[in-house]
């Protein structure tokens, strides 16, 4: 067999069509702020904490092998949240609020979407939604002690009427009269004859108004915000709402009105006068001087009845200028 010698050729010249390859500093230089990146640590504390952590400037090569006071991979893995089909979604979350979704098919990070309801007084069936709190009596004014039999609790609210058939209706026992000092054998002070008063008499509502716990009629707090004459009064008590005469309530045009005689002498307390009040009573400017009623005279039509709370007295009057005391609720 003839040998014959081995041919190598070297070329210097570039394949056409080929990739050339990416750099090898990619995204950065190792010494360039690029090349920055957080620690395992970092990711970890975010993880369990919630800690913003620091990137590094650059990368660096570590100078010492890891400690075990650095997280591990495992460890990290351990701190991860896992898909959990009982996990919130967005209409379980409040409008706007940002949380983390751990359903498979919500995942991540997620705005919530459940709105924000208000009370729908007329109806017993509630829209499902976030309700921020709220008073029960400012949903239902009627909610009050005197509409309630005694005995029975309703939303914490104890009743105090004592009235046969656990219900506001005739016949109802007709109050004390609060006076308390006899002047001659039989007399009322003597006798002290009548339903007796609830122990508080009135309740301080805290938004401008006062529950009366024997009527359970709820009264404007400041007694003294409108002073105008008859016929005018009738309309500006019903056009009185939220935001005025020092109301809080979110009571709206149309809900307050001019009290009946009877309703204003309820108030009276017979024992006591300038003002003729329940001692401890918690209203505002109240003038000893007469406020209207809305119950015109029927011997002269020209007039209307009216209480003067210097002493109580019932009076019928002409119908000018006098204080309004704007009440809600009542049968």
């Amino acid at each position: 067999m003839t040998s014959r010698p081995l041919l190598i050729l070297v070329c210097g010249c570039t394949l056409a069509g080929s990739a050339a390859a990416g750099s090898l500093d990619a995204p950065a230089a190792p010494t360039g702020p690029g090349s920055g990146m957080y620690t395992l640590q970092s990711v970890c504390d975010r993880l369990s904490t919630g800690a913003a952590g620091v990137k590094r400037d650059s990368f660096a090569e570590p100078t010492t092998g890891p400690t075990p006071t650095m997280c591990m991979l495992n460890e990290i893995m351990d701190h991860m949240p896992a898909v959990d089909a009982s996990g919130a979604k967005p209409t379980d979350v409040l409008n706007g609020k940002p949380f983390w979704g751990l359903t498979s098919g919500a995942w991540g990070l997620k705005t919530g979407t459940m709105p924000t309801q208000m009370v729908n007084k007329n109806t017993t069936s509630q829209s499902a939604g976030y309700y921020d709190a709220f008073d029960l009596a400012t949903v239902d004014i009627d909610l009050v002690v005197g509409n309630i039999k005694s005995g029975v609790s309703i939303f914490g609210v104890a009743g105090t009427y004592s009235g046969s058939g656990g219900t506001i209706s005739a016949p109802f026992p007709v109050a004390k009269t609060g006076q308390t000092t006899p002047y001659a054998g039989g007399d009322d002070g003597n006798l002290q004859k009548g339903a007796a008063w609830p122990s508080p008499r009135f309740t301080d509502n805290g938004n401008g108004t006062v529950t009366d716990n024997l009527t359970g009629l709820v009264w404007l707090k400041v007694a003294s915000c409108i002073y105008i004459d008859w016929t005018s009064a009738l309309s500006s008590v019903a056009t009185l709402a939220s935001g005025s005469c020092g109301l809080a309530d979110s009571s709206v045009a149309g809900q307050w009105r001019l009290p009946t005689v009877k309703e204003l002498s309820s108030l009276v307390n017979a024992g006591a006068a300038n003002p003729a009040l329940p001692a401890g009573h918690p209203f505002l400017g109240v003038q000893p001087t007469n406020y209207w009623s809305s119950t015109t005279s029927a011997q002269n039509t020209s007039n209307a009845w009216g209480v003067n709370l210097y002493d109580g007295s019932v009076n019928s009057n002409n119908k000018n200028n006098a204080f309004v005391w704007p009440v809600r609720g009542g049968q």
